[in-house]
Formats: structure tokens, C-alpha cells, sequence
């Protein structure tokens, strides 16, 4: 096209659209053919190419808001031809990018013939990734007629998703995509803040991950990244409820769940987390296992600010790890004081040791052809003077950060030693090694001293090391194992297939055994199912290394079955025997036979279960009686204390922090009634049981009481239990000392 017309469409356009004639700029003077003057013409033909270079672009209106004008260039960018605006509503062509009503705000403007600038819109149709600013000012005639506006716009996609890059890991984990620590704070300060004033619940759950140093030490810092992700992926399908997932760091992750106060479905919540995240993962380093402890405060029963509801979830945190791992907890008053408590533990184990408070428990291990014990695996326990018996699991979780580890290791040999010394020869004793006592340099010599004070012969005595150990010092590493090799004791590879379970290993060290780990043998392993296909492979390498192949955590007889289909040498776990004492092994073997046990779920339902036996408070019209709770379960209770109470009779169970139970008397002996709950209690993630929901503090605080989760039994403010202004005599008596107390 001639230069003429060109700049003759151009006048009609761009100067329109800048202003450069009429009010908004100097005239232009038109020769006698309509052409313009030279100065303008250079003016215009740098207008063009500053619209071509996509530094800025030019737009006009009509009086109505409709498109005159756009450049060329703005619409190429899109991706739709200029028909598409012309002649179209300026605020139907742009959207507001960032959704936050500014695109109505850009229609209130211009129907007011306001002057407006740097509104960031994207197109309707077109390339919605390009983000444009608009900028534009009411345009009008000499005579003061409103024409239409005319502005300008930029292209400021990069720039936009550049800082909105910024911003979003200001907000979010890097790593994982979910919410950050500042993000989640936030967000828990802003949410309670509204629910105080609005009285409502908010759960907040804090999880860290079970085993998860482990696999950065075996398969590295890129597998531990991946395996977060991962996390991450599962966390999201797991919680399938309106909440907020972040990441803190680390393998540290909180949950907040608004509107929810539901204690069976918390814990339903919790077991589908922990059982999802237990689950197999495929890295490309390898396939490993972990585990997840989660705890669990509600708002505004656990605390009302964040930092209160943060420091109850963090307790209940401790106490599932600290109650072994891969299990959730809900907060309760008491758990500052058992924090408080295991921190004296810890203190108090050097003297443990030295006072002989420790003692063993031996966990059977039998062939899975003849049923036959095999062997025993050593577990330390703890008879403490207040505490009472600390099982070995627990026992373990307070010892495995202790200064005095390898020193609890050592006994624990020497112990196992000197009492295998008094078993058949045919029966071996197993031990476990934990890696800092393996890197010891005194750990060889130790050994070798247990095994010459015992006269134990040192095929008897099993050494359980896991793959962790091979990260360590190589030399160390080898020249221990060879040592150990020359004694002549037995070593087994422990957890296979949790780590990166590499065959250089079993090259590398004189193994006699496999044990493996959850990663495989998991509760749900049937014949026919892939882990089962692994566990036949496992056991033909290990047979073909002249290796025997041990399969631990065995629970069921599906297990069993796909076990001893599979061609396993060794089973241990629940499903034969629970850990027993060493006067329980001598009983055993006292008879001189071969000790066998057959497996049986009867084994699972005799585990130990927690002992009931504490005073808690009942109310009955407007009296609160102090009993004796005996046991308890989903459905009732058993309590002792109170004298000729009739079936039928209702009484409100006070079972602390809130929990209040409606029960009723299905049947009385003298001092003792049971009840029947009516609602059901559910589990408390600690082998316990508790009530579904909590009187909420609010009402309490409606009733005069203090806003706070209030102490056991303090419920005189509620309806009904009105104690300090009684309205009628009390019904039932204390019992006297000698009623019975059967029911």
C-alpha cells in the first residue's frame, strides 16, 4: 500500500488513538490533497514502528465502549485477526487476570469517563497465557463532546508471570507444590482468628515421616526429594475434605481441616494418611517403605491461638512417635506431662543400666515348614520404679538418640549371650545392631568378650545389621565384618528391600540371612500378588547364596500360606508368638521335646491390651459422684463406687477434657454398675477409646466458664450439673468398704 494511504488509515488510527489531533494534541495541518506534513509523517512512521516492535500498542473506542481501533501488532500476538475486536466492547475482549473483580472496576471507569492505568487483562478468547496493561483516557471533540477513549497497552506477560513466580514460593514449597511454613501459618492465624469470633472448630494435624533419613542416607538426597514429592501426590488424594496441606520442611507436614471436630473421623482421616504413605514407593534409585506419625489438636478444645493449637499438635506428635511410630494421637492435658516424663526417661537410663533395671524378652523364630523354634530374637525392655514395664518397641525409641546407646547394646549381648548359653544348642539367639555401636571400635571386642564370659558357642549367636551400616566408613566397615567372620558368629542383612537393597552387599559381606522387611512382607501379601512374586524371588537369590531367608511381622495366615508357598526359610511375628519372658522360655524348653507353636489368629486377640482402672466423675440429675472406672469399651463401661443404683438409671460420664458420655445402668451389683453408652466411643490413635465429640469451651464460656478446655470433672456451670447450688438431696450413697464387685 502507498505510503499516502497508509498514513491516511493511520491518521484515522493511531493519531486517534494518542491524541494528536484535536484537545489531546497539536493539529494536523493536511496539504491540499489530504496528505500530511512532513514533521507529522515522520512522527506517524515512528508511531508504526513502535507498534510493530511490541514495545506499546494503541487502542480506541467509540462513545458506546466499542473497539475503533487496535494495533496490528497486539492482535498478531494473540493469535486472532483484528476482526475479532473491531467494533467489539473493550471490557468483553479483556478479562482482569488475576479474577479479582478489576475487569468490573475497568467497565465503572469507563462509564464514568474516568481516566485509568496498569490494569493487568488477558484476552477472552486468543493466547490467555499473554497478560497485557491497559492504560486510556476519555477522549472528546473541541465542542466538549464525549467521543470514546483512547490509551495504550504493554505487553507485560513475562514480566507478570515472572512476578507471579515470585510471589507463588513466597507462598509454596518449591519442592512439593504445597503451602510453605509462612503460608500455613498465616493461614491458621487468619482461619481461628475468624472462628473464635464465629465459634468454630478447626482440626490441625502434624505429621512427620517414619524411616524417612533412611533413605536419603541409602539412595541418596535426589531419591529423598522424589520420594517428598510423592508424599506430597498421596497427601492430597488421601484428605478427600476441604483443607490446607503444607510442607514445613524437612519431612515435616501440617494439616488444617476447618469445620471439623469429628474425633472418629480425625482418626479415619489419620489411619487412611498413615496407611497410604505406608505403601511401596518406586524411585528411580530404588524401591523403599516409610511410615508417617501424625498428631492431632481441635480448636478451641486444644488451644485458641495458633501458637496453642501448634504446641498441642506437636505433643500429640511426640507421643505417636514415642508410642512407636506409624500411628496418630489426639492431644490430651496429660501429654505435657508425659513429654515432660520421657525426658527424664532419657536421663534416668544410664542408671537403668547400671542397677540392672533392664531385662529381655525373646520374640520366637520358627521354620515355616515344621513350626519348630529355630531361634529367638533379643528385645530390650525397662522395669521402671515409677513408670512400670517399658516394652521394647518404646524402649527402643528412647535409646536410639541416647548418649548411652552403644552401652545399652553392649548389655543387651552380653545378656542375650549368657542366657542363649543355657538353651538347647540347637537354639540360636538373635540380636540387633544398630549402626552406631557397628562403627564402634570397641564393638568387636565386646563381642568377643560376651561370647568367652557366656562359653557360648558363636554359631549361636546371630548378629541383625541393616544396610545403613555400608554408608559408613568402608574400611571400618570391611575390616568389621571380617573380624566378625573369623569368630564365627552369624550375620543377617535386616530390612531387606526397605532400602536400596543392593546385591553388592550380599557380595561384599559374609551374610548367613535375609530378613525382610514391611516393604514386601506386608499384612496383605496373598499368593498370586506382586510382592509375592518378589518375596519367591528373594528366597531363590538367598537359596542360591546358600543364604536362609527370614520374613518378619507375619499377622495373618494368608501371609503364612503365600510365606511358605514362596520357599521362605523363617517366620516371625504375631501371628505365632508375641515377645516372651526368659521364664517363659524355660517353661518351654523344660519339657525337653522340640518347642513348636502352630500359628493362629488367637495369638493377635491375646495381645496386651491397656488396663483401665482410674476415678472419673458421673452426674445424675444435679449431683456429681466420684467412681471407680473398671474397664472400658466402644459400648459401655464398668464402674464401682455408688450403692443400690437401679437398671435403667442415667448417668452422664464425665471421662475428662470434655468428654461427657450419656450411659445408661443395663445392670447393678451392690458397689458395681455396667453401662451402655449412647453413642459409641471410637479409637483415640493410642489403643485407647474416647468420645467422638468434646463439649465445646464455648459453651461452657455461655454457661460462665472460663474460655479454656477445662480440668477433668469441672463441668459445675453446665446445665444440669449444677454442684455448687444442689436442688434436691442426692440420690445414691457412696458404698460401704465390702460390697462386692462383681457385675
Amino acid at each position: 500500500m502507498a505510503l499516502k494511504g497508509l498514513l491516511s488509515i493511520k491518521k484515522n488510527g493511531v493519531l486517534a488513538a494518542m491524541g494528536l489531533g484535536g484537545k489531546y494534541g497539536p493539529s494536523i495541518a493536511p496539504g491540499h490533497n489530504g496528505s500530511i506534513a512532513l514533521g507529522d509523517t515522520e512522527k506517524l512512521t515512528m508511531l508504526v514502528e513502535l507498534e510493530r516492535s511490541g514495545l506499546g500498542w494503541f487502542w480506541s473506542t467509540d462513545a458506546a465502549g466499542n473497539l475503533t481501533y487496535v494495533s496490528e501488532a497486539i492482535a498478531e500476538r494473540i493469535g486472532l485477526p483484528l476482526e475479532k475486536f473491531i467494533g467489539q466492547p473493550l471490557v468483553s475482549v479483556f478479562e482482569s487476570k488475576d479474577g479479582d473483580g478489576r475487569t468490573q472496576s475497568l467497565s465503572l471507569k469507563m462509564g464514568a469517563r474516568k481516566p485509568f492505568s496498569g490494569f493487568a487483562v488477558a484476552p477472552s478468547d486468543g493466547n490467555r497465557e499473554v497478560v497485557i496493561r491497559l492504560s486510556g483516557r476519555p477522549a472528546s471533540s473541541d465542542s466538549g463532546v464525549f467521543l470514546g477513549f483512547r490509551g495504550t497497552g504493554a505487553d507485560i506477560t513475562e514480566e507478570y508471570h515472572r512476578e507471579e513466580e515470585t510471589a507463588r514460593l513466597a507462598r509454596f514449597d518449591s519442592l512439593t507444590g504445597l503451602s510453605n511454613r509462612h503460608r500455613m501459618s498465616h493461614s491458621i492465624e487468619t482461619t481461628l482468628t475468624a472462628f473464635r469470633a464465629a465459634k468454630r472448630n478447626c482440626a490441625i494435624m502434624m505429621m512427620d515421616l517414619d524411616r524417612f533419613k533412611q533413605v536419603n542416607d541409602t539412595l541418596g538426597h535426589a531419591a529423598g526429594d522424589e520420594l517428598l514429592r510423592q508424599v506430597a501426590s498421596r497427601l492430597k488424594r488421601a484428605v478427600d475434605r476441604d483443607c490446607e496441606i503444607g510442607r514445613l520442611g524437612g519431612d515435616e507436614f501440617q494439616i488444617m481441616l476447618p469445620d471439623m471436630d469429628d474425633r472418629g473421623e480425625l482418626g479415619e482421616i489419620a489411619s487412611k494418611i498413615i496407611a497410604m504413605l505406608t505403601q511401596p514407593y518406586s524411585l528411580d534409585e530404588g524401591r523403599c517403605v516409610i511410615g508417617a506419625s501424625i498428631g492431632i489438636a481441635v480448636a478451641p478444645h486444644d488451644g485458641v491461638t495458633r501458637e496453642e493449637i501448634g504446641r498441642s499438635a506437636d505433643l500429640a506428635l511426640y507421643a505417636a512417635k514415642n508410642g512407636g511410630r506409624g500411628q496418630f494421637r489426639f492431644y490430651s492435658g496429660d501429654l505435657a506431662n508425659e513429654a515432660i516424663f520421657r525426658r527424664r526417661l532419657e536421663g534416668d537410663l544410664l542408671e537403668a543400666v547400671r542397677e540392672g533395671q533392664l531385662f529381655m524378652q525373646y520374640q520366637p523364630m520358627l521354620s515355616v515348614d515344621t513350626n519348630k523354634v529355630v531361634g529367638l530374637e533379643a528385645q530390650v525392655c525397662w522395669s521402671h520404679s515409677q513408670r512400670g514395664e517399658i516394652d521394647a518397641e518404646e524402649f527402643q525409641s528412647i535409646v536410639e538418640n541416647s548418649p548411652q546407646l552403644i552401652e545399652v547394646g553392649e548389655w543387651a549381648i552380653a545378656r542375650a549371650c549368657a542366657e542363649a548359653s543355657e538353651w538347647p544348642a540347637a537354639l540360636r539367639v538373635t540380636v540387633n545392631v544398630p549402626v552406631k555401636q557397628f562403627m564402634s571400635s570397641g564393638f568387636v571386642e565386646s563381642i568377643r568378650d560376651a561370647l568367652t564370659k557366656s562359653d557360648l558357642d558363636p554359631s549361636r549367636l546371630e548378629l541383625e545389621v541393616n544396610e545403613s551400616v555400608f554408608f559408613g566408613d568402608s574400611n571400618v566397615v570391611d575390616k568389621t565384618l571380617g573380624q566378625l567372620f573369623k569368630l564365627g558368629v552369624r550375620l543377617t542383612l535386616d530390612e531387606f528391600g526397605t532400602g536400596y537393597s543392593s546385591l553388592s552387599y550380599l557380595r561384599r559381606a559374609p551374610f548367613d540371612s535375609i530378613k525382610i522387611g514391611e516393604a514386601i512382607c506386608t499384612p496383605g501379601l496373598e499368593r498370586g500378588s506382586r510382592e509375592h512374586g518378589l518375596m519367591v524371588a528373594v528366597a531363590a537369590l538367598a537359596r542360591a547364596l546358600n543364604m536362609t531367608t527370614i520374613a518378619c511381622g507375619v499377622e495373618t495366615m494368608a501371609q503364612h500360606n503365600a510365606l511358605k508357598d514362596s520357599g521362605v526359610g523363617c517366620v516371625q511375628g504375631p501371628l505365632y508368638s508375641e515377645a516372651v519372658r526368659i521364664d517363659d522360655v524355660h517353661k518351654q524348653l523344660a519339657s525337653g521335646g522340640a518347642w513348636s507353636i502352630e500359628p493362629s489368629a488367637d495369638h493377635l486377640a491375646r495381645a496386651r491390651r491397656r488396663t483401665v482402672l482410674r476415678k472419673i466423675q458421673v452426674i445424675h440429675e444435679d449431683y456429681s459422684y466420684e467412681v471407680t472406672l473398671r474397664n472400658l469399651s466402644r459400648s459401655g463401661a464398668l464402674i464401682q463406687g455408688l450403692a443400690d443404683v437401679p437398671n435403667g438409671t442415667q448417668f452422664v460420664v464425665d471421662l475428662g477434657g470434655g468428654q461427657l458420655a450419656v450411659a445408661t445402668v443395663v445392670r447393678s451389683a451392690g458397689d458395681t454398675q455396667g453401662l451402655e453408652f449412647e453413642n459409641p466411643l471410637v479409637d483415640d490413635g493410642a489403643g485407647g477409646l474416647c468420645t467422638r465429640y468434646r463439649v465445646s469451651p464455648y459453651e461452657l464460656a455461655a454457661a460462665g466458664a472460663p474460655l479454656s478446655a477445662l480440668a477433668p470433672g469441672d463441668y459445675k456451670t453446665m446445665p444440669g450439673g449444677g454442684l455448687n447450688s444442689p436442688t434436691s438431696i442426692p440420690k445414691f450413697s457412696y458404698a460401704p468398704v465390702g460390697y462386692s464387685d462383681a457385675a
